[in-house]
């Protein structure tokens, strides 16, 4: 079979010369399509240009572009949707995979005329399901809906978003994140206290992990704020400047993130919504506590004791990170915790499977 990843940026993912790093539905498109092409499948990853070579194949998987349909501009659409419907015709796909939110997810669904392939949808944040993205943004949220009920398969990452397709009578598959490497590495010195990974933008209130560095001003604290948002990352970087035990980093290339994590005792979550963060894996592969203010997907915190669940009490996020920050013990236990998370539900056998099996039975 052939399935062709509609993704503005999982390219970047394996790309040597990536310019930026790659979103966390970007890196889960990614490690799909490689997964897919070691069980003997085909895979191209379709992406906005931003100057990779097209048709080159990097990890066994065929690399093309097509304007620039990530900016969510009327005219950048229209402009790239003929280039999409180049490649769409040119690669001939059983499958078209989209990973997250997007507009485009429509027209995809009525293009299925003239060039025939199945449209899986990969719910990558709550909002998109649980009606919050359609509240917000009533004329795409429109048409994003209408693409999601007409996709051929629709799969999610947590159980709760599973449940919220099933209330709107829409079926869905869970498949959990995919890991790039094997498990969870063995454990390692930890030169950082409190780590905070994201890109930078509002849904991560970054301020909020420099309020807290400087709550805990002998912790040695690391941001790692990948350009999104220019205007909060130049506020940020400013304000970074003035917290002298922040280390402010502007961006990490994927192929070396996971070594920041292997390095932190503790990783900061402050986001307002998100599905499962890429970070937690990274967290858990890194033997690294998660310390969350209140992002818990499908109640992982309830069933592993890997740090701070603070439910958006931040007072409750500084307590419990003052608790592992002063007791090895319970810092120890968080790590073991979060390695064991990854381990048991983020096992990259059983939810490859499971995407193939939602798939073929199409």
């Amino acid at each position: 079979m052939k399935y062709l990843f509609l993704s503005r940026g999982a390219h970047l993912v394996w790309d040597p010369s990536a310019p930026r790093a790659a979103g966390g539905a970007e890196l889960q498109a990614a490690l799909m399509a490689r997964e897919l092409v070691r069980r003997g499948h085909r895979a191209v990853l379709l992406g906005a240009d931003m100057g990779q070579p097209d048709g080159v194949e990097w990890e066994g998987i065929r690399i093309r572009r097509a304007g620039r349909f990530d900016t969510g501009g009327l005219t950048d659409t229209l402009r790239a949707w003929p280039l999409i419907h180049r490649v769409l015709r040119q690669e001939r796909p059983d499958f078209v995979v989209v990973y997250g939110w997007t507009s485009l997810l429509y027209l995809l669904a009525r293009w299925r005329r003239f060039v025939p392939f199945k449209l899986v949808f990969v719910c990558a944040l709550d909002a998109e399901i649980d009606g919050e993205f359609r509240r917000k943004h009533l004329l795409r949220g429109y048409f994003f809906h209408r693409g999601m009920k007409m996709a051929d398969t629709r799969l999610s990452i947590t159980a709760a978003q599973a449940a919220d397709f099933a209330r709107q009578d829409m079926s869905c598959t869970v498949t959990r994140l995919l890991l790039r490497g094997d498990g969870p590495s063995a454990p390692s010195a930890k030169s950082v206290d409190l780590l905070w990974v994201a890109r930078c933008e509002d849904v991560k209130r970054p301020g909020l992990f420099l309020d807290l560095a400087q709550s805990f001003p002998a912790a040695r604290c690391r941001m790692i704020c990948a350009p999104h948002d220019d205007e909060l990352l130049a506020a940020t970087k400013k304000r970074a400047s003035t917290v002298s035990n922040v280390d402010f980093v502007e961006g990490v290339s994927y192929r070396e993130i996971q070594g920041e994590f292997d390095r932190a005792k503790i990783l900061l979550n402050t986001s307002s919504h998100e599905g499962v963060p890429n970070t937690f894996i990274h967290a858990g592969l890194g033997r690294t506590a998660i310390a969350s203010l209140e992002i818990d997907p499908d109640r992982m915190f309830g069933q592993f004791d890997a740090g701070v669940m603070a439910a958006g009490d931040f007072q409750k996020l500084k307590s419990g990170v003052r608790v592992l920050l002063e007791e090895p013990d319970a810092l120890d236990r968080s790590a073991g915790e979060a390695a064991r998370f990854v381990g048991e539900w983020h096992d990259n056998t059983r939810n490859v499977d499971a995407f193939i099996d939602a798939t073929a039975g199409v």
